[in-house]
């Protein structure tokens, strides 16, 4: 598959997901719409789908949150194969993406240096 069909599907994959979140179609209590997907990475073949979550509610939450996404997986996959237009849906893994919230501490500590 070539790099550009490779990032439009990503792109539409991220977008999808999302738009399951934020419509409460996961039944599951410990999923809500403090999640964003943050990046999805395509493998070569199409058949798997690495999707980095950042979570905005309590730290210790943060892992129930990426376990009950990954319980989710196949119920997420099934709703996005209905209106998607792709030969065969990837597998996906849900994964923390700790990054923006290592940002916020970078940031913090360098005002806490600036006097």
């Amino acid at each position: 598959m070539n790099e550009i069909r490779q990032k439009r599907i990503e792109s539409i994959i991220k977008e999808k997901i999302s738009q399951i979140i934020l419509q409460n179609k996961v039944k599951d209590p410990r999923v809500d719409k403090l999640i964003s997907i943050t990046e999805v990475a395509l493998s070569r073949d199409s058949k798997y789908a690495k999707v980095y979550v950042s979570y905005f509610g309590e730290k210790e939450n943060h892992g129930e949150v990426v376990d009950a996404l990954n319980h989710a997986a196949g119920f997420i996959q099934k709703t996005m194969g209905k209106t998607l237009q792709i030969k065969s849906m990837p597998k996906l893994t849900f994964i923390l993406d700790n990054s923006i919230e290592h940002g916020f501490n970078i940031i913090q500590k360098l005002k806490d240096l600036v006097p």
